[in-house]
């Protein structure tokens, strides 16, 4: 199953730029594959201009976006979180981000990362600079809460998706039904108009017995027994319309439910 089977795409959009805007912090969804389903949010020049440009700064970006989980420090040295996306236990994704400072930058640490990767000292402590400072404590409710809200949000939409499918199914045949009915009631019409017909026959079978005397005896008793058989007819054709009109009617309390 993926996100994108049930979710609208757009509207996680939307969580994830409001999320962004409040807290400083940069997100993005991916699947369970770790491709991007979003466009990235908050994301600073620090991460994607730098470190991720560089050949051995996005092969480590790399590594944490796979590996990481709940509020870690990443490579480069900034907080960053995970948070699986999961529906009825299956793991459909993750809403990644962070990139934050929990305190002042060190620039010691920041050149010596920057020599790791092949990035000049001096303009990679500019950038970090520029990276938002917020504490662990901010970071790790911010994170939780947006794991927290993209999953209640992935399980209300795939509820509405469900039912809506579950809906049409019930309408179409609860349309079905409908139209057997009808034909029930037509068909049934039918015979007993036939069953009428054969009384009338056994009625008149009856009459032309008794006027021939012994010689129709055996006519009679076929006669007799075709009556029998057309009250049972009816009978049954009776039964049959009844249960088509008690389904009729349930069909109708649901239509008008």
């Amino acid at each position: 199953m993926k996100l994108s089977d049930f979710m609208d795409i757009a509207h996680l959009q939307e969580i994830q730029d409001a999320f962004s805007e409040a807290t400083g912090l940069a997100a993005v969804a991916i699947d369970a594959n770790g491709n991007y389903i979003t466009k990235g949010s908050g994301f600073t020049d620090f991460c994607m201009k730098y470190t991720r440009e560089c050949t051995e700064g996005a092969k480590r970006c790399q590594k944490c976006d796979a590996t990481g989980h709940g509020v870690y420090e990443c490579h480069a040295g900034l907080m960053d979180f995970a948070s699986d996306i999961t529906l009825n236990g299956e793991k459909l994704g993750a809403i990644i981000g962070g990139q934050v400072l929990p305190n002042e930058p060190d620039e010691t640490k920041f050149r010596n990362i920057a020599e790791e990767l092949g990035i000049d000292p001096d303009t990679y402590v500019r950038a970090v600079k520029k990276v938002p400072v917020r504490s662990e404590k901010a970071i790790r409710a911010a994170a939780s809460l947006l794991g927290d809200v993209v999953n209640r949000m992935v399980l209300q939409e795939y509820m509405d998706a469900t039912e809506y499918k579950k809906i049409h199914v019930w309408e179409k045949e609860i349309a079905n039904a409908t139209e057997t009915v009808t034909r029930i009631k037509v068909n049934t019409r039918e015979l007993e108009s036939i069953a009428s017909k054969q009384t009338i026959m056994a009625l008149n079978a009856s009459i032309e017995t008794a006027r021939v005397g012994a010689a129709g005896a055996g006519f009679g008793v076929i006669a007799k027994q075709m009556g029998a058989f057309s009250k049972q007819s009816t009978e049954i054709y009776k039964k049959i319309t009844e249960d088509a009109n008690s389904i009729a009617e349930s069909i109708n309390k649901m239509n008008n439910t």
